[in-house]
């Protein structure tokens, strides 16, 4: 299952999101907003991400204006590796070598179709695991707070 969740700015692009994923029968579950009302993207990050950590979801996408602020916002909740993409070899990447569990983007920034092609080259790729796995383990063991030095 999916989760996904928006801010005001990045709601247009999360409806067109949420027709997509019913139209290739993807699970997901929507964390809000459920307008275009002025709000704050933190809460449905964290909402959506917190999903992710507990196992409820595999994966988040997230949009905002521009994909920054929700990004980081992501990125804060422990065990959450959000990747914010403009373009879908990005995502792929993203997903192939940092194992990134979580996909932000800005509604403002990418467009419905570009964006769709985001969200199934995120959704389609696997993470390749090997010298990448090394290398996510150091940016948990960052999170942890840990020296890799």
């Amino acid at each position: 299952m999916i989760a996904i969740a928006s801010d005001h700015a990045g709601y247009p692009l999360k409806q067109v999101i949420i027709e997509h994923l019913k139209g290739q029968n993807v699970a997901f579950k929507d964390f809000g907003t459920d307008s275009e009302a002025s709000c704050d993207y933190a809460i449905f990050a964290q909402r959506a991400c917190n999903a992710v950590v507990s196992g409820e979801c595999e994966r988040a996408i997230l949009c905002c204006g521009t994909g920054v602020g929700i990004s980081i916002a992501a990125n804060k909740v422990r065990g959450i590796r959000c990747v914010c993409c403009s373009d879908p070899y990005s995502a792929a990447m993203g997903r192939r070598h940092n194992d990134a569990n979580a996909l932000a983007m800005g509604a403002r920034v990418v467009g419905t179709e570009l964006g769709l092609m985001i969200v199934d080259s995120f959704l389609g790729a696997s993470f390749e695991g090997e010298r990448h796995a090394r290398r996510v383990g150091q940016i948990m063991a960052i999170e942890r707070g840990e020296s890799l030095e």
